[in-house]
C-alpha cells in the first residue's frame, strides 16, 4: 500500500543556482532495517546545503537528490530492528537518508531523536546541524570550561573582555575573519572553524604569541556516543525550557529557491530559515 503513495519533494537534477531546486512528485520512500520514515512538518535550511547545490562542496551527492538534513515531524513507520522510536512519536533529525525537503523522509535510527513536547515542529527543524555542531565545537573539540568567554562568528567583540581576549571563538566565516580571530583570542585560546567559503592568508606567529589553537569542526565525524550525549542535553533543555530555538522565516516548500537565496544573500536575518510542508 505504501509503495503507491506519492509526495511533494524538491529534486536537484543538476548543480547550479537556486533555480535548480525543482518541486516535483516522488514516491514516498520506505524505511529499511534500522531506518525510520518521518512525516515531515518542517525542515531547516543550512548554508552547507547551498554549497552542495551549487556543486562547490567537496562531497557531491549523486544526481538527482533531495537536499535537507534537519527535519521535524511525526514517525510514520519504522524498519526492522528499530527500537528507539515508534509510529506516532514527534521527532527531529540530524541527518536523513532520502533528503528533508520533502513531505516524507527516511532517516537512520541513530539520527532520529524525540522532540520535546514544549517545542513546535518549526523549532525542532532548527535544532539538528546548528545545535549539534555548536555542542561539538564547544564541548567535544574546544573543551570550553565554565567561566570562559565565547565569541560566536568571530567578527567583533574584542573590547568586551577588557583587553584579555576571548577564550573560544566559533568561526562561521573563517575565510574573512580567521586572521583577526588569532589576534583577538586570549592566551591558550581556541578558534573552532565551523564554516568557510574560501582561502585566507594568516601569520602563524599569531598562534605562537598566545599558544592558541585553530581546529576544524565537522559534525560528520561525531561518534554515535557523542551524538547521544548531545541529544540528551538538548532534550533536557527543551523540557526544562532553556532550549528555545529562534525561528525566522517560515517558507513553503515550493519556495525553497528563495530560501537558498536568502540564507546567503540576506545577512543579518534573525532566526532559522525553515521550510514548511
Amino acid at each position: 500500500m505504501s509503495a503507491c503513495r506519492l509526495m511533494r519533494a524538491i529534486s536537484v537534477r543538476e548543480f547550479g543556482s537556486p533555480s535548480v531546486l525543482r518541486l516535483t512528485e516522488l514516491p514516498v520512500p520506505q524505511p529499511g532495517p534500522g531506518q525510520v520514515l518521518i512525516r515531515v512538518h518542517a525542515c531547516g535550511v543550512n548554508p552547507v546545503e547551498t554549497y552542495i547545490r551549487a556543486g562547490t562542496y567537496p562531497r557531491k551527492p549523486p544526481l538527482p537528490y533531495t537536499p535537507g538534513t534537519d527535519v521535524a515531524g511525526v514517525v510514520d513507520s519504522v524498519g526492522e530492528g528499530v527500537t528507539a522510536v515508534k509510529a506516532g512519536e514527534r521527532v527531529f533529525t540530524t541527518a536523513t537518508e532520502s533528503g528533508g525537503y520533502a513531505e516524507f523522509s527516511v532517516a537512520a535510527e541513530q539520527c532520529v531523536h524525540r522532540l520535546p513536547d514544549a517545542l513546535h515542529f518549526t523549532q525542532g527543524a532548527a535544532i539538528g546541524v546548528p545545535y549539534f555542531t555548536a555542542y561539538r565545537a564547544l564541548v567535544h573539540k574546544a573543551h570550553t570550561q565554565p567561566g570562559e568567554t565565547v565569541l560566536i562568528h568571530g567578527a567583533s567583540g574584542g573590547e568586551a573582555t577588557e583587553g584579555r581576549g576571548v577564550d573560544v571563538i566559533l568561526e562561521m566565516l573563517s575565510n574573512v575573519n580567521l586572521s583577526k580571530d588569532l589576534q583577538m583570542v586570549a592566551y591558550g585560546g581556541r578558534v573552532a572553524v565551523i564554516g568557510c567559503r574560501g582561502s585566507i592568508e594568516i601569520n602563524p606567529r599569531d598562534t605562537m604569541a598566545k599558544e592558541s589553537c585553530i581546529m576544524g569542526v565537522a559534525l560528520f565525524f561525531a561518534t554515535p556516543a557523542e551524538s547521544r550525549q548531545c541529544a540528551a542535553l538538548l532534550s533536557a533543555g527543551g523540557e526544562a525550557g532553556w532550549l528555545r530555538p529562534v525561528v525566522g522565516s517560515q517558507v513553503p516548500l515550493d519556495q525553497a529557491p528563495q530560501a537558498h537565496h536568502d540564507i546567503i544573500q540576506c545577512p543579518g536575518a534573525a532566526g532559522k530559515i525553515v521550510l514548511t510542508m
